[in-house]
């Protein structure tokens, strides 16, 4: 298999790809090892994930240029990338005991009670290119801490760094079968599929994880699903600071070329404020500088070809059907895939752009008469996974954001994560939860005592 450099289309090296027979012998051998790094004193698999947060720091700048040469976005953005991977760690080694320590119920009477929690077993992690560290360890950190093994898929455009983890977490002292990396595209995937792990855990699109669901249904095993998102955000009329706004609103958008599930997809603004806001944004947008990811440009590479010819078509639609083109809307050319931030106004939702995940750095603006027309058009979606809300008055703010069906909401922020909260989707955004409590549980059985005697 070929990894290329999306800003240069240059190979840069080139994998062997696992097989049916080589994927079955890495889950046998994770079988085998679950009971003894399971029985290992929790303390131990904690010890072990702190040296591998101390390994990506000591490799910091070998790990992001790998990063941004094999995925495309800027180098200071896959160094944030490492250090907010670092914070998450740092979560879980210091909150995992708490949450996964036997839980007393009842301790006194005849009959005592409590909870405990036990690893699944063999845990697949199927993972995104996006976000390779921060999507990796939301999964295969409390996963390990809980006392499963890993058999962990990158995605073949970041194949490379899933490579640099597997090598650090056994640098840092993980048994060499509690953790293994399948290298390939689809085809390795689906032989992924047809084993019999304990659990399945994917980020990545509503329509691979619908199949991925479905497909492993009849396993009755825990399914994990992080998926993309059409995510909304409204400006109202309050705003004390519109230039301000105006620049949160596209570090929003075209943050890691604005190929996030939570990245901001579409912006609502009040009609009193709509011409003032939009004329800030695109003065904004123009600032936005494109070059090669290794000089930490605003905008940096898209991490496959086919992204181009569909932010393409979304933009061509959006025209074709009335939309206004103030800026950007084109491929540019010559060697690399790299795509204009654009923005369009004058949008609806009989367009593609305001109701399809673009998962590129491009927004449509459309104006609203009031909070309820806004609340309307951001509830009409498929997707369910976050909103945000700017306004001056955090009631205001608070009473839409009571009524929106997502997962996550913001006030005056967005496109933001937290490993204190839980990041989880609604309809199409998926099912279950990671970070947060709830996030280290979720790679656990309960299990119910009743104790007498």
């Amino acid at each position: 298999m070929k990894i290329i450099n999306p800003a240069t289309e240059e190979v840069i090296t080139e994998v062997s790809e696992d097989s049916a027979q080589t994927l079955q012998t890495k889950f046998n051998k994770l079988h085998a090892a679950q009971p003894v790094w399971a029985a290992k004193p929790i303390a131990e698999r904690i010890a072990c994930i702190k040296r591998f947060s101390d390994l990506l720091a000591e490799e910091k700048d070998e790990l992001a240029k790998t990063l941004t040469q094999e995925m495309g976005k800027p180098l200071n953005q896959s160094n944030n990338e490492l250090n907010g991977a670092r914070t998450r760690i740092k979560f879980f080694v210091e909150n995992s005991e708490k949450y996964l320590a036997d839980e007393w119920v009842i301790t006194e009477g005849d009959t005592k009670e409590k909870i405990s929690y036990e690893a699944l077993g063999v845990i697949c992690n199927i993972s995104a290119w996006n976000y390779p560290y921060l999507v990796g360890v939301n999964a295969y950190i409390p996963a390990l801490i809980a006392g499963n093994t890993v058999l962990y898929k990158p995605s073949e455009y970041t194949t490379l760094t899933g490579l640099h983890v597997e090598r650090l977490l056994k640098k840092a002292g993980i048994p060499d079968d509690v953790f293994h990396v399948g290298i390939g595209a689809r085809t390795v995937g689906e032989a992924l599929l047809a084993l019999p792990f304990n659990g399945y855990f994917f980020t990545g699109s509503y329509k691979t994880g619908k199949y991925i669901a479905e497909k492993v249904a009849g396993k009755m095993v825990p399914v994990g699903l992080e998926l993309g998102g059409k995510d909304p955000m409204y400006v109202a009329d309050d705003i004390a600071d519109i230039a301000k706004v105006a620049a949160s609103a596209v570090e929003g958008v075209v943050y890691n070329n604005g190929q996030s599930c939570c990245a901001v997809e579409r912006i609502y603004v009040h009609e009193n404020i709509f011409d003032k806001f939009v004329e800030a944004y695109v003065a904004e947008n123009k600032k936005l500088k494109i070059g090669n990811p290794l000089d930490s440009p605003d905008i940096g590479a898209m991490s496959r070809p086919e992204q181009l010819s569909f932010l393409d078509s979304q933009v061509k639609d959006a025209v074709s059907k009335g939309a206004k083109l103030l800026d950007g809307g084109h491929i540019v050319e010559g060697k690399g895939y790299f795509f204009q931030p654009t923005v369009l106004t004058n949008v609806n939702h009989n367009m593609r752009i305001m109701t399809e995940e673009s998962f590129g750095p491009v927004v449509g603006i459309q104006k609203v008469k009031d909070d309820e027309e806004a609340l309307q058009l951001m509830q009409d979606t498929e997707y369910g996974l976050t909103a945000a809300i700017y306004s001056s008055n955090k009631e205001r703010a608070e009473n839409m954001m009571r009524k929106l069906n997502t997962g996550t909401v913001y006030w005056n922020c967005c496109d933001r994560v937290s490993p204190y909260l839980p990041w989880s989707g609604r309809k199409n955004s998926g099912i279950g939860s990671t970070l947060s409590h709830l996030g280290i549980r979720a790679f656990t059985h309960p299990k119910a005592y009743h104790l007498r005697g």
